[in-house]
């Protein structure tokens, strides 16, 4: 898989866009960052958790690698010229899912908490 296919299949993700992360590019959803990669870098980084991680670091120990940020674990780090293009893709979904799933508890809950205000 290239950064191109990786490019237009996040894209295709409802409410995805593509936005700079220092020296990468992030896909994210509703302002939360599911990948990044890096133009001249082989692989990418997909943000999913332990559900999803643990099953892909077992079937591909030669082209994933857990993503440590800050000492904890946050996702895979994918080798894109190894990975098959399917488990890229599924884990790419996973972590759409997954941050725009906290999105939007995020958004009902401080509306929650703004309607309390005003009472």
């Amino acid at each position: 898989m290239t950064l191109t296919q990786v490019r237009k299949f996040s894209l295709s993700l409802r409410d995805a866009t593509e936005e700079p992360h220092f020296d990468r590019t992030s896909f994210r959803v509703n302002g939360r960052i599911f990948v990044t990669a890096q133009p001249t870098e082989p692989f990418i980084h997909i943000f999913v958790d332990e559900t999803q991680r643990e099953p892909a670091l077992a079937m591909h120990p030669d082209c994933m690698e857990k993503l440590l940020w800050g000492g904890k674990v946050v996702g895979l780090r994918v080798a894109l010229n190894k990975a098959p293009v399917e488990s890229v893709k599924d884990l790419i979904r996973a972590a759409w899912a997954l941050r725009g799933k906290k999105s939007r508890s995020q958004t009902k809950s401080s509306s929650s908490a703004d309607r309390g205000r005003r009472s």
